[in-house]
């Protein structure tokens, strides 16, 4: 028997006796009773249609009712919001865009850092908008109490006086942030070297103080104990934390850019840090690592979607004022041993890194168990007649303790190790900044310069006012080089520092930098991203009812 194809159109159609058999029914007066079911069907009654209408008047209602007490600030578009927050009011907001890139995040937000330096402490406030995926830092109110204040650590004896030293800062944030702002805008106070080096006893009160003071005094939530809102920082977030700034400002992370770090060299009062992204080319024949050892220094770090494994390390005593008085110490050692009694004391002494020509009062801390003096001694120290910049680069170069025993090689300096800056990070851009910028600048030196053109600009600063004519173009230069006796001194530790301490050769190239993008640079930035992200911490009831 022939069977009818399935997928051929045919004239004589097979029955399945499995199918309805309506379906090969050809009877009109069916189709057309099929046709009336299907309207009676389609039509409801009269009391379900009344029964639609209400249910479809109660979630319009609804609809509109969620609308109308939402609060301002997020737009409701077919029950679902359109992903971004605006201002409530005109009392703040940001030029740069009208909504937020997402629900969860505010369009704005502000972050109070304040930086409790040994020589003085600074406020940072920090305007970030919410425009897209990434917070933009949009501006910064910069102040630093008086050099006659001091830092935190210079009231030891005095915790609310030390607190209260915040004031003139805390002013600032007062003016800056929006009322409404005021109580979602968090503040922290960061302390470093200053208050490391009086003791656990004497910091921790005066730390306690100002959290009582901050709390009680003033609007800002104050952050937690938990995440050492106020505390001293320990040496590696604070350079890692410098790191971040410098990197974010210059774009190269947080953003698409994917170029190469820079490095950074914060040279504070009393330690400096060192952070860098070293690359490691692992040679079949034993040559280099292949990647950076183990250890405190190694300080792996996830941000804006990108992990990063840095080298960091704070080395604590030789920041500028604390390798001052090191250098200064030394030199009084090294006379003490030819020189009887303590009488000598009072007279002139001759020390190669005070300018040529010049004479300077220096404050020496000789410690409390030294055998010449106890405490702080006011000491008169002479320049040699002619310049002896070898000599004090010399001087300079003992404290770093280059000899010291290196447990995991290499080492820049005082046994720390640290790896090759010529073999891991030879050409990638090398930011200074803090000491280095303030001592530097004002002399006239460019953004960018080699060592070796600190190193010619050094023996001129130590030469004394006879070699000082190449100055005299430069506005202040001359005032400021007569003021310090000791700028011979600050350039040969720095030179020293870089070149002797961490290696770095002499034609290499670095830049210094006080801002970037008319930003300050620091850690401070550094410390102030990742408070933007527990932001959802610190509500601000700025909502208001539709």
């Amino acid at each position: 028997m022939r069977r009818t194809s399935v997928s051929l159109p045919t004239k004589h159609v097979a029955r399945d006796p499995h199918e309805k058999p309506a379906r090969y029914g050809n009877n009109h007066a069916q189709r057309e009773n099929r046709i009336l079911d299907k309207l009676q069907a389609g039509w409801m009654n009269q009391a379900q249609k009344t029964r639609w209408l209400k249910t479809t008047a109660i979630v319009v209602f609804l609809v509109f009712l969620f609308y109308y007490l939402s609060p301002k600030g997020v737009d409701i578009y077919q029950g679902v919001s359109k992903g971004g927050q605006v201002p409530s009011d005109s009392t703040y907001g940001t030029e740069t865009c009208t909504r937020s890139y997402s629900k969860d995040k505010p369009i704005v937000q502000y972050v109070l850092m304040i930086d409790a330096g040994s020589t003085g402490s600074r406020i940072h406030v920090y305007k970030f908008n919410n425009c897209g995926p990434t917070p933009e830092l949009e501006k910064e109110e910069f102040k630093m109490t008086e050099k006659s204040v001091g830092g935190l650590s210079k009231y030891k004896d005095d915790p609310l006086a030390a607190a209260k030293t915040l004031d003139a800062l805390m002013a600032v944030a007062m003016t800056t942030v929006p009322d409404k702002l005021k109580g979602c805008s968090p503040v922290a106070v960061k302390a470093t070297a200053g208050l490391r080096m009086i003791g656990a006893e004497a910091s921790d009160k005066i730390l306690e103080a100002v959290r009582n003071h901050l709390e009680q005094d003033y609007p800002f939530p104050v952050v937690s104990r938990e995440d050492n809102g106020v505390a001293i920082m320990d040496g590696s977030d604070e350079g890692v934390y410098a790191w971040i700034t410098t990197n974010y400002l210059l774009g190269k992370i947080g953003g698409p850019d994917q170029s190469p770090t820079a490095a950074i060299f914060d040279l504070g009062g009393g330690s400096t840090q060192i952070v860098f992204e070293p690359t490691f080319k692992g040679a079949p024949d034993g040559g280099m690592p292949e990647k950076l050892a183990e250890g405190d220094h190694k300080y792996s770090l996830a941000f804006g979607g990108r992990d990063f494994e840095l080298y960091q390390h704070s080395h604590l005593g030789y920041g500028l004022m604390a390798a001052r008085n090191s250098i200064h110490l030394n030199l009084v050692n090294d006379l003490a041993e030819s020189k009887k009694g303590k009488e000598w004391l009072k007279k002139p002494i001759i020390n190669p890194c005070i300018n040529a020509g010049q004479n300077d009062t220096i404050t020496v801390d000789f410690g409390s168990d030294h055998d010449l003096a106890s405490g702080k001694v006011e000491l008169t120290m002479v320049g040699p007649s002619n310049p002896a910049p070898a000599q004090c680069r010399n001087m300079a170069e003992r404290i770093l303790k280059k000899d010291a025993s290196c447990k995991l090689s290499p080492c820049s300096f005082n046994g720390v190790h640290q790896p090759s800056l010529a073999k891991t990070f030879a050409k990638e851009d090398v930011y200074v900044f803090s000491f280095f910028y303030d001592r530097l600048k004002p002399l006239g030196m460019p953004d960018s310069f080699t060592l070796r053109e600190l190193h010619d600009l050094t023996n001129t600063v130590c030469g004394g006012e006879e070699a000082w004519g190449v100055f005299s173009s430069i506005n202040g230069a001359l005032d400021e080089l007569r003021d310090r006796g000791e700028y011979c001194l600050d350039l040969n530790f720095m030179i020293g520092l870089l070149h002797t301490g961490y290696e770095m050769p002499i034609d290499r190239e670095v830049r210094i930098a006080k801002k970037i993008k008319d930003n300050e640079l620091g850690w401070c930035l550094g410390a102030s991203l990742p408070l933007l992200a527990k932001g959802s911490g610190w509500t601000c009831k700025v909502t208001e009812i539709h």
